[in-house]
């Protein structure tokens, strides 16, 4: 704790608790010091009762007055860069939930459903695979030189799914989009770090909060309300003019020396520091989270569980994140931290939002498919139905950020959060075939309020209880778990969708004369049930377009597939 002994020259170490894990050293602004000490105990500077709390305390009686920032920069322009930090998070945001209401109308249009996990899939698998990487390299050769390459990789990657004329070239847009959407994420919270001293992060946190959590709200709700009216095409071009003005006033604002600089301070030779970059790491993460997922999305849906592609990429992504442990185990600076990744608390922390992700995801990817084919709204509707949940996101999100700077404690929100998603679970696992639409939308808030509730307070204590030196590493590598836990929500929660579908429809389409089903915008007299049945698969507008008695039978095996997931 920080008092006033504290500035004594006898000043004595104290254990750390739960409000005293921060920044062992001050730094004072424009210096190259990262202000840690060597053994990584850190001392008291968020306690609320410390009365200097964002003032210099450091150790003898050299104290010096100090701002918010940790570099020398003037209010204006720290504004201006991080008003384009929260700015990009937002497009960011809006951009990776717009799929969540979206979806069913791009994928309807193209005519592939039973492909819609692949939109959400391919963008999360590549910001998983390649995230690690931006925390090392920025540290090597600054942050400016990715924040501009993501931004640039984000506009021309969103501009190509706009302009997309096929499922395969929308996919692989996506894919792409994910990279420069997660880098750019990415480096705006690394740079936060750099920019804000850790004993107001919380607030600053609160502010990138609200503006994920209304990217988030803006992308779930209207995403489908734009596609209806505009045209999904101009759902992703709109989003271009506001991330080019970004990336304009990032080249002229952003410090050419921000971040340690590796390279340049210690004079390494490029070879050097191409040699001592993880790229072995890097490989073996983005080949067993690809693997992974491909055998999960293609297992039951597009190809039988028995197929060899099938079988080959889910063993080879177990082989690959076995050598992807040696390999880290003997790696100089690792892209996957081991020794951080598996020691308390920081693996408690980074694990807890791993295995939350993979829950919220599921619910908040199938949410709009079931309001869409069970309660039969329009993409518009059942995208507004989703801003509630996500306005709780901004709620949660904000008010977490606060109380970590008001009060220092770190632990309340976490378990706050963790309680909210599993009332939300208990919530969704009991839902019946004729519930009111308004109660099943509120079963959906409780897992996005938890979720604005606990991730703010995992990320300062993750920060907190992380040498200046391993911020930008453990950032990227808590960012990799909620994203693998992201893509593997969606992933499996969609495969039990599709291959519990493909049973329960063969059951609910019963009748004499169901081989005679004739629908005339959608079946346009196909007589053949497996073929009605491939038809609801892959739109979820043919289920609207069918008579009541089919509607019925083509539906009611939906609410049994949400409620396995």
């Amino acid at each position: 704790m920080v008092g006033a002994s504290n500035r004594n020259d006898t000043e004595q170490e104290q254990e750390p608790t739960e409000r005293t894990p921060l920044l062992a050293k001050t730094q004072e602004p424009g210096t190259g010091d990262t202000g840690h000490e060597t053994h990584g105990v850190v001392e008291a500077v968020l306690d609320c009762n410390t009365p200097s709390l964002g003032h210099d305390q450091t150790r003898g009686s050299d104290t010096t007055k100090r701002t918010d920032f940790m570099i020398d920069i003037s209010k204006t322009r720290f504004w201006l860069i991080f008003s384009g930090i929260l700015l990009q998070f937002f497009v960011a945001m809006f951009d990776s939930t717009l799929m969540a209401s979206a979806h069913p109308v791009i994928t309807s249009y193209f005519n592939a459903s039973n492909a819609a996990s692949w939109l959400s899939t391919a963008f999360m698998l590549t910001t998983t695979s390649f995230n690690p990487l931006f925390g090392r390299v920025s540290d090597a050769i600054g942050r400016k030189p990715l924040y501009l390459f993501s931004l640039t990789m984000f506009v021309a990657t969103t501009l190509w799914c706009a302009l997309a004329q096929s499922m395969a070239s929308f996919i692989i847009a996506r894919a792409f989009c994910g990279f420069g959407a997660g880098g750019v994420m990415a480096m705006g919270a690394i740079m936060t770090n750099d920019l804000v001293r850790i004993e107001v992060r919380g607030t600053y946190q609160a502010y990138i909060n609200l503006f994920y959590g209304l990217g988030s709200s803006c992308g779930a709700a209207f995403g489908g309300f734009l596609c209806e009216h505009i045209g999904w095409r101009w759902a992703f071009g709109i989003q271009v003019p506001p991330v080019l003005a970004i990336l304009v006033c990032a080249i002229f604002i952003t410090p050419n020396d921000l971040g340690p600089l590796l390279a340049t301070k210690k004079n390494l030779p490029w070879r050097k520091i191409i040699r001592e970059f993880d790229l072995p790491g890097s490989f073996f993460v983005s080949c067993s989270s690809a693997f992974l997922i491909l055998g999960i999305n293609l297992g039951g849906n597009i190809l039988s569980w028995t197929n060899p592609f099938v079988i080959a990429s889910l063993i080879t992504s177990v082989v690959t994140s076995v050598i992807l442990i040696w390999v880290e185990s003997k790696a100089y600076r690792p892209i996957l931290p081991l020794p951080m990744l598996f020691s308390p608390p920081r693996g408690n922390l980074v694990f807890s939002n791993f295995f939350y992700q993979i829950a919220t995801f599921s619910v908040l990817f199938n949410a709009p498919l079931y309001f869409q084919a069970v309660k039969l709204d329009s993409p518009s509707v059942s995208g507004f139905r989703l801003a509630i949940p996500a306005f709780s996101i901004i709620i949660g999100g904000v008010s977490s950020g606060f109380f970590i700077t008001w009060t220092g404690r770190m632990k309340a929100p976490q378990v706050l959060g963790a309680v909210c998603g599993l009332v939300g679970a208990i919530g969704l696992s009991i839902m019946w075939d004729d519930i009111p639409t308004w109660l099943a939308t509120i079963f959906v808030i409780p897992p996005s309020m938890g979720q604005g509730i606990m991730f703010p307070a995992t990320t300062l204590a993750v920060l907190a209880t992380s040498k200046q030196e391993d911020q930008a590493v453990m950032t990227t590598t808590l960012a990799l778990w909620r994203n693998l836990g992201t893509v593997l929500g969606v992933a499996v929660s969609s495969f039990i969708v599709q291959n519990a579908l493909l049973a329960y429809l063969e059951e609910f389409m019963s009748g004499p004369d169901k081989a005679e089903v004739s629908c005339s915008k959608v079946i346009s007299a196909v007589a053949d049930m497996n073929q009605i049945i491939m038809r609801v698969r892959k739109s979820v507008e043919a289920i609207r377009d069918l008579k009541p008695k089919y509607q019925y039978e083509g539906t009611g095996d939906f609410p049994i597939n949400c409620n396995r997931c």
